[in-house]
């Protein structure tokens, strides 16, 4: 059982991997540095910690471009 649980949350955790760089393939970012993206992502969650406008201007883009995929 213990195995099950484990194995069942492995993949639940390689799954999620998988979709946040789907997520990076998405926006255009391929082929960027991984230290660039890593500074960038650092930089995003820190203006998200202390700037709610930054919060929802960020969340209308990302909402625009999902709408976007699905034509």
């Amino acid at each position: 059982m213990a195995r099950t649980t484990t194995a069942d949350a492995r993949k639940k955790d390689t799954r999620e991997k998988i979709e946040l760089g789907g997520l990076i393939v998405k926006a255009g970012l391929r082929y960027e540095k991984r230290a660039l993206l890593l500074g960038a992502l650092i930089d995003v969650s820190r203006r998200l910690k202390s700037d709610d406008t930054e919060r929802s201007r960020l969340l209308a883009i990302g909402v625009e471009a999902f709408g976007k995929s699905d034509e």
